[in-house]
């Protein structure tokens, strides 16, 4: 028989379903195919951001993907077109959440520091460097020359970089070394115009040799970090690695500390955040507003970029002045230069 909206021409081009159901049940193919799309990319994006949330890193690709974990706005917008086409409204909501939770946890992490105690003792200008294998070393050579730090760590320094800092960074200048001759990525050193005396290295693949300056009358425990990347099915080394310097920084903990290097992890990476929480520590970048700059990669336009070259200092004895991210050619790391004002500390005012 034949309705009244049939008679009037009035009936839907397809069988009417309630939005609010699960995808497949949304009548028109497209439809329906635009909400399953969408909600295979919100599972994927919710699986990252859940991990975030849980402070986890998760296995392969959360870590990687992690890293960038500012660029998931983009797939949750789709998820959210998706299922707006789709006509899905619970996957509209679940695509709002997802919007929502990344949003938050785009924003800088860890608090800011409290004035330290005691006076100041003086200014400190640190520099880190990841020189890809040595290929960077003249223009990190020029970029010592031109700011002169205090502190200098390198990163994947290979035999010729260590020759080239032995022979064209003058002794006069940094006459206190420690350098971890390694060829490839595993070589380290860290240069310094203060007296330096021996500190134990973290262990670890590539070499994070560790060193105590004196500066004014304080001691300042200075630790390169350098440990493995996440690459896919190496993230245990990963979360190994780092976890030795979280065991560093929990130990240190009390002490004046600067850690420096290539952390091959970002502030959405629970395994960076637990090296802070055990020390005491605090991102330097973080603290002079550009925790969302870039470090890494340099060298290429993509704009899926991440910072993974880090200064960290303990609060209660060092503000941070300024950051400065420098371009060397050579390399896929950006340079950082911190600007820093070391104090007597606590029990020393």
């Amino acid at each position: 028989m034949e309705t009244d909206a049939d008679a009037l021409g009035t009936a839907p081009p397809w069988p009417a379903t309630d939005a609010a159901g699960p995808p497949g049940e949304r009548g028109h193919p497209w439809r329906r195919a635009s909400a399953v799309l969408g909600g295979l990319v919100l599972a994927g994006v919710s699986a990252v951001v859940g991990c975030r949330a849980a402070d986890s890193d998760g296995v392969t690709p959360v870590p990687q993907l992690l890293a960038f974990l500012p660029w998931l706005l983009v797939p949750g917008g789709a998820g959210l077109v998706l299922a707006a086409f789709g006509r899905w409204r619970l996957g509209m909501a679940w695509a709002l959440v997802v919007l929502a939770v990344t949003g938050w946890y785009t924003q800088p992490y860890g608090a800011e520091i409290t004035r330290p105690h005691g006076h100041p003792l003086g200014q400190l200008r640190v520099l880190t460097s990841n020189t890809e294998f040595g290929w960077a070393t003249d223009d990190l050579v020029a970029a010592i020359g031109r700011e002169k730090p205090d502190f200098v760590f390198v990163e994947e320094c290979a035999f010729g970089c260590a020759d080239a800092l032995e022979q064209r960074v003058a002794k006069t200048d940094y006459p206190y070394r420690n350098v971890v001759r390694e060829d490839g990525s595993a070589g380290s050193a860290i240069l310094s115009k203060y007296p330096l005396t021996a500190a134990p290295a973290i262990p670890s693949g590539m070499a994070m040799p560790g060193a105590v300056a004196r500066v004014a009358g304080r001691d300042v425990r200075l630790q390169l970090a350098h440990p493995e990347p996440p690459l896919p099915g190496r993230e245990g080394a990963w979360r190994r690695e780092l976890g030795r310097v979280r065991d560093f920084a929990a130990m240190a903990k009390g002490e004046a500390v600067i850690v420096a290097g290539d952390f091959n992890a970002t502030q959405d990476h629970a395994a960076f955040r637990s090296v802070l929480k055990a020390g005491a520590l605090h991102d330097s970048a973080r603290l002079a507003g550009e925790s969302r700059t870039y470090s890494w990669p340099a060298d290429r336009t993509t704009p899926f970029r991440t910072q993974i070259d880090h200064v960290l200092v303990s609060g209660d004895d060092f503000t941070v002045r300024s950051v400065r991210f420098l371009s060397l050619r050579g390399t896929d790391h950006r340079a950082l230069v911190v600007d820093l004002e070391l104090f007597e500390g606590q029990g020393l005012s």
